[in-house]
């Protein structure tokens, strides 16, 4: 398995060779990706444990996925009471465990050129989780972190690996099945990305015989099995290829196993910052709302987390993140510049 991992870290510096200081960052997100995709982590302010997620359980469901129709509409309303059985158990452990990324650029990831700060988790989401810990817990410093798979996001919440995850995660009425979410904090959809010099146009009949890569347990997965089977997508483009984490399909991208990417636009913007001989190809073709994902039943703590949330947009927190971490990718004029209106059930 090593001499395998080093292969492939022997390709992707052929390939990267010559992008000067953007590309020694790829390479080193995309190899993180190889090496530490299942390593937990904790906070750089943390004790190091990998810790537990808590095990209490509020009352009250989120509404059935089967009478879903708006997902991101099915939230709680916010609250700021902090005497729920769930938040009582975080409380008295002393700190929040979350699943994140660890290798999304902008979104939740260690920049390998910031030598000070090497250790720390940054990022978008980073920063929403610190702002929830700050809230419920008065030390944002007090959350622990996990790096969860795209495909183990679900599981490490049911498990209770986790108390949340936040990793630009949508909210879906399949998901809802299983996990509850936040109201949304950010508007997103899916987008094809590709190389430069590819034909491809976009999410069109140019993906004819294209190969495309996206994560297990996806909503782009998801997206391509539906529109396959519809017939909504050229019947020749191959969809076989997933991978556990949604950055690993980059570096298929990189070593020409696949011919596309479809992801969700906002994370597509990061990567081909990281990469620049990739871009955006067409417009988004969806819209997906993210949210923070907890425990079915944990409604004390679906009803806080709505509350920072409202509380971090009346702040200024958001934007000041947004315009930090997203806006040199996704532009001022993006629609996803502004968080998206809230609507409970």
């Amino acid at each position: 398995m090593k001499g395998g991992m080093a292969m492939t870290a022997r390709r992707l510096r052929a390939s990267l060779k010559g992008w000067g200081g953007v590309g020694a960052m790829a390479l080193a997100l995309v190899v993180t990706a190889v090496f530490a995709l299942l390593l937990p982590l904790s906070s750089a302010r943390g004790d190091g444990s990998t810790g537990t997620g808590g095990q209490g359980v509020g009352q009250g469901i989120q509404a059935r996925a089967d009478t879903c129709t708006d997902p991101q509409d099915q939230s709680p309303s916010p609250s700021s009471d902090d005497s729920g059985e769930t938040i009582t158990a975080i409380k008295q452990r002393g700190y929040l465990s979350v699943g994140v990324d660890q290798n999304s650029y902008r979104w939740g990831y260690r920049d390998p050129n910031n030598t000070a700060k090497s250790s720390d988790l940054e990022g978008f989401d980073i920063d929403l989780a610190h702002e929830i810990a700050k809230e419920i817990l008065g030390d944002p410093s007090a959350v622990r972190f996990h790096a969860i798979p795209t495909n183990q996001r679900i599981p490490a919440i049911k498990s209770g690996q986790v108390d949340m995850v936040v990793r630009t995660m949508t909210i879906t009425c399949s998901r809802l099945k299983d996990v509850a979410f936040s109201a949304p904090y950010f508007l997103t959809g899916q987008q094809v990305l590709a190389p430069k010099t590819s034909g491809i146009k976009g999410y069109d009949e140019t993906l004819a015989g294209k190969r495309i890569c996206s994560a297990a347990g996806s909503t782009a997965y998801d997206k391509l099995s539906a529109d396959k089977k519809a017939g909504a997508l050229t019947a020749s483009a191959d969809i076989t290829t997933t991978v556990p984490n949604q950055l690993d399909c980059l570096v298929r991208l990189q070593l020409g196993q696949v011919d596309a990417v479809v992801t969700d636009g906002a994370l597509a913007a990061s990567q081909a910052a990281q990469d620049p001989t990739v871009e955006l190809k067409g417009k988004t073709f969806t819209d997906d709302y993210y949210g923070v994902a907890m425990k079915l039943g944990a409604d004390d703590l679906v009803r806080r987390v709505n509350q920072v949330l409202v509380d971090y947009r009346k702040s200024g927190g958001w934007q000041a993140s947004y315009t930090k971490w997203l806006s040199a990718t996704l532009k001022a004029d993006s629609p996803s510049a502004t968080p998206p209106t809230a609507h409970y059930k």
